[in-house]
């Protein structure tokens, strides 16, 4: 799964850095599915005002499933995404993606959530092909 890159935005890209407010929104444009997975669980969590929230539903197809990897899985998107909305993402399987907000408490559960136990428990035969 590749962005979809705009000529002048490459073009910039060729001659030094870009902006990455530009690159923030091509990430948004390129990956719809998971920008609003991501943005809907930062409202959720600041609604809930726990510092955390989490996806345990499947993506609906196997694009919006490769969205949601190469978000995760790229460190330049995943730390775009982080700074642009002020959180850290953690990433379990191939789909439950969570936000954690900047407070000891959300680091600590954070660390519980990234936990190797927390990983083996996660797991399930129905996700071994996701």
């Amino acid at each position: 799964m590749s962005l979809d890159v705009s000529p002048a935005l490459l073009e910039k890209a060729e001659r030094g850095e870009v902006d990455e407010r530009e690159f923030v929104d091509c990430v948004r444009t390129s990956l719809p599915y998971a920008w609003d997975l991501i943005s809907s669980l930062v409202a959720q969590m600041k609604v809930d005002g726990t510092g955390f929230a989490d996806n345990q539903v499947p993506p609906p197809s196997e694009q919006a499933r490769g969205q949601l990897l190469r978000a995760m899985a790229s460190d330049a998107i995943r730390g775009a995404l982080q700074r642009h909305f002020g959180v850290q993402l953690a990433f379990q399987n191939c789909h439950r993606v969570a936000v954690f907000g900047p407070t000891a408490d959300a680091e600590a559960r954070r660390l519980r959530f990234t936990s190797v136990r927390a990983q083996l428990l996660n797991q399930s035969p129905l996700l071994r092909d996701c």
